[in-house]
């Protein structure tokens, strides 16, 4: 259900020319539920990346944990979690990414741009987030054509102690869309965060999805990808990918993390 009986007016999607420091501080508080910033990104520098992107066979994610699958390309730090800590697989699959990126020969770093334009009007660094002393990866690009399954992200809840080198406040996810289907595709946010009985609803055999009846009625919102648009939303509420038709669907996307010195930190 993508409607509720009433409406929360904190739960909104500000749409704006850039990422301004108050529409961040917003996201953070719970005052808004997401950014929208169309033509992040050129028309002529997605198609650039996405040509460099063609020539690369995408990997999914693990698919025992994610159904449908989903492909990559990148590493993701999801993949290569154990008892509740990075597991030493992430840093060798990460070097190899670092070199696959390196050898699309592109003229710019695609995450380093979108760095730069969520931290241009943000008083403090947005930097690639360390852990043990160690730089994390910058993002992946994401093909969900099949879609996602309703689910939330939230790093205290899914690492132990510390994920990063830095006390987080809050988290965010960014995704900025290269190439988007022809029908479908759309993201899906509702008003509801993760609650202890929600666990009844997990999917058998996932451990990140959960049954669409775990958000009930809550109130939805519903954004439609568009190219070079860049997204920033709260993905402690339970959200979801639909499938897409046609075209494929490829966003770059990297977790950022509010740390209580103020800087963003992202990672993959």
């Amino acid at each position: 259900m993508i409607s509720a009986a009433t409406h929360d007016p904190f739960f909104t999607t500000v749409t704006s020319s850039a990422f301004h420091r108050d529409a961040i501080a917003d996201l953070a508080a719970g005052r808004t539920a997401a950014i929208r910033v169309p033509d992040l990104l050129p028309a002529h520098e997605c198609a650039e990346i996405m040509r460099a992107l063609s020539e690369r066979a995408f990997d999914t994610y693990d698919t025992d944990r994610i159904q449908p699958a989903v492909m990559r390309c990148g590493v993701g730090v999801s993949d290569h979690r154990a008892d509740g800590r990075i597991a030493p697989s992430y840093w060798t699959a990460l070097l190899a990414s670092r070199r696959m990126w390196q050898d699309l020969d592109l003229p710019f770093d695609p995450f380093e741009r979108c760095r730069t334009a969520l931290g241009a009007h943000w008083p403090h660094p947005v930097l690639v987030g360390r852990s043990g002393g160690r730089e994390m990866g910058p993002g992946v690009a994401r093909e969900p054509n099949g879609g996602f399954q309703i689910h939330f992200d939230d790093a205290i809840r899914e690492f132990t102690g510390n994920l990063l080198d830095a006390n987080l406040i809050a988290q965010f996810a960014f995704n900025l869309y290269l190439s988007v289907p022809d029908r479908g595709g759309e993201t899906v946010i509702w008003r509801h965060r993760w609650h202890p009985d929600d666990e009844r609803l997990r999917l058998p055999h996932a451990s990140y999805g959960y049954a669409e009846s775990v958000v009930g009625d809550a109130e939805a919102l519903l954004i439609r990808p568009v190219v070079g648009e860049a997204l920033l939303l709260d993905p402690r509420n339970f959200h979801a990918v639909r499938p897409g038709q046609g075209a494929r669907r490829v966003a770059l996307g990297f977790s950022v993390g509010m740390a209580d010195s103020g800087e963003l930190l992202v990672w993959g």
